[in-house]
């Protein structure tokens, strides 16, 4: 049976990662073909990609996650894509287990679970969603959602049994300034849509009150990363922060609503 592995490649999103791209590249030894679009970083991420003879550089200018991802797919030539965020850490089972995948007719796109990593540590829980990240390029297009992205796919999906490790080690400086970035995006995504039009935790996000006591209290007790030591401390602040971020964002567009289309 004819294997995943056969034609594949692994497409990354970098921007100043220099902190975190080496050891992702690290777990993709096995890799034949490694497709990078750096959106013109300014530290020594370019230096690492091009120092590795598996990868190839490519550069745009960043506007958003999808057209960036899409841009990287008009590249690639394989059927199959595995993509992957500066900061995963691919798993020896997670690689075996997609040695070992073979081609399903049937499936356009396989998700997989994460287990999140302060500073190398794993935490026991995180509010980090499943994602589909490995797919077939002929089926399947980004469309920005938000902040962030979603994969289009029409046909069925799988599940892969083994995690990826999500480890971003940047500065908190830089995590905030992407924070913000991000929280303006995601408030306008929110105030774009009617409630209707919303999951349940973006129509609490949009109440502006709720959502920062809540991802709190759900991070710390129900997921239970008050037993994380400092880790799970660092990581429920950083998930609070972000959604008071979003609320600033949202209340800023209150008292200024005709800045809302800058």
């Amino acid at each position: 049976m004819a294997s995943v592995l056969d034609d594949i490649t692994v497409l990354i999103l970098t921007y100043n990662e220099a902190r975190n791209i080496e050891r992702t590249l690290d777990t993709l030894r096995w890799a034949e073909r490694i497709l990078v679009v750096d959106s013109f970083s300014t530290d020594a991420t370019q230096e690492i990609i091009i120092n590795c003879n598996r990868a190839t550089l490519l550069q745009r200018d960043f506007d958003n996650h999808s057209n960036q991802w899409n841009y990287g797919l008009a590249h690639v030539e394989s059927e199959w894509v595995l993509c992957l965020d500066a900061d995963y850490q691919l798993t020896d089972p997670f690689v075996a287990e997609l040695k070992g995948l073979g081609v399903d007719e049937g499936i356009d796109a396989y998700f997989v679970r994460f287990k999140y990593c302060i500073n190398g540590r794993p935490l026991r829980a995180t509010l980090y969603p499943p994602r589909a990240i490995l797919f077939r390029r002929s089926r399947c297009r980004y469309e920005q959602s938000g902040h962030t992205q979603i994969l289009r796919f029409e046909g069925n999906h799988g599940w892969l049994q083994s995690f990826v490790y999500h480890d971003d080690r940047k500065s908190l400086t830089a995590w905030l300034k992407a924070q913000d970035r991000y929280a303006q995006l995601e408030a306008k995504h929110l105030l774009a849509n009617s409630a209707g039009d919303l999951n349940l935790p973006d129509r609490l996000r949009r109440w502006i009150f709720a959502a920062p006591p809540l991802v709190l209290l759900y991070t710390s007790c129900v997921k239970g990363l008050i037993r994380d030591g400092w880790a799970g401390w660092y990581y429920t602040f950083q998930r609070t922060m972000a959604e008071i971020l979003l609320s600033l964002r949202l209340i800023e567009a209150k008292l200024h609503p005709q800045q809302r289309s800058d």
